[in-house]
């Protein structure tokens, strides 16, 4: 697969490159054997895979400094990897494991990670966009210039709270990325045959909420594309908005058979445009990196979620006492 150009102003050192590649890695490789436990029956529930959109949350965190926030919506495994937290709390939590973030009770949809200010993981459409504006609010109260990356998809984007929320993140002047992961299917439905407005973020201007397109399966182009709403919101500007076209390759949960796409789609946004391919070209055609190299980067990482799945396994399950512990009475 040819590389596709950057920006030849671009300040990505092939150092970063590395760190995206291995980061995006991770995240595939973590999902894939995520998986591969559910349909062995050790995963419960929902699973909402992130596998294809991996270079949206490695370029926006590539983005952010210690302090920030980032809230999400379920398919949020992703998200939790790419901000630091270790594959094994978030495999042991997928499995209901006591070693898990959440102690095994939030499962893959609603965990969370105060050390990480991750704040979940929402299994409710668009439930997250106004807290988001509430961890920025936050931020904003305290004088800081913290930001909150405040995720969802393209589907999300037609629920009436997030119009609410954009109203009062402007009027406010927070300090919040809305960041819509377009990832073209909102469930079973296309984003052409649910929404009147081809371009989302542009939404946004009935608030006067400045906000752009970006190429999301292009982690360059994410992390310049974040670089600059953060500054735009660590200066006092307000809210931004960036709608970050992407892809999904596996179906909405995996109880989701995908059948109203063609499979010759999928496989044309895996031979054009995969994100981890794409870093792949760059690094062996800069010379930055050889194929051997990588394939250790691959090795590593494979050897690392296979011990989270190990110690996901091996991990109890909670107590029943557990059923009395973090809740309100």
């Amino acid at each position: 697969m040819a590389a596709r150009k950057t920006n030849a102003k671009s300040n990505t050192s092939p150092e970063d490159l590395k760190s995206f590649y291995r980061d995006m890695l991770l995240i595939r490789r973590f999902e894939e054997k995520a998986g591969q436990l559910y349909g062995m029956g050790l995963i419960g529930g929902f699973c909402h895979l992130y596998i294809g959109q991996e270079a949206v949350v490695v370029g926006l965190e590539a983005a952010a400094k210690d302090g920030d926030k980032r809230i999400t919506s379920y398919r949020d495994h992703g998200h939790m990897l790419a901000c630091g937290m270790n594959p094994d709390g978030v495999m042991a939590e997928l499995t209901g494991r006591i070693g898990g973030y959440s102690k095994g009770k939030g499962g893959s949809m609603h965990m969370f990670s105060k050390e990480k200010h991750f704040y979940g993981g929402h299994g409710i459409v668009a439930a997250q966009v106004p807290l988001g504006a509430g961890l920025a609010f936050s931020d904003k109260y305290k004088g800081n210039d913290n930001v909150t990356f405040t995720y969802f998809g393209d589907g999300a984007a037609n629920q009436g709270q997030v119009y609410e929320t954009f109203n009062m993140a402007a009027l406010w002047d927070l300090p919040v990325v809305f960041v819509i992961e377009n990832n073209q299917y909102a469930m079973g439905t296309s984003q052409q045959r649910s929404t009147s407005s081809p371009d989302i973020y542009m939404r946004g201007e009935a608030f006067g909420i400045k906000g752009q397109i970006v190429d999301g399966m292009d982690v360059v182009a994410v992390k310049e594309a974040g670089e600059a709403a953060v500054a735009h919101c660590r200066a006092g500007k307000g809210p931004y908005i960036l709608e970050v076209k992407t892809y999904r390759y596996r179906g909405h949960s995996m109880s989701d058979p995908a059948k109203y796409r063609t499979r010759e789609e999928v496989q044309k946004v895996r031979e054009k445009s995969d994100a981890i391919e794409h870093v792949r070209d760059l690094l062996l055609q800069g010379k930055h990196a050889t194929e051997d190299e990588l394939k250790a980067v691959d090795k590593e990482i494979k050897a690392i979620v296979n011990e989270s799945a190990e110690f996901a396994k091996t991990s109890p399950e909670p107590a029943l006492d557990e059923l009395w512990t973090d809740i309100y009475a």
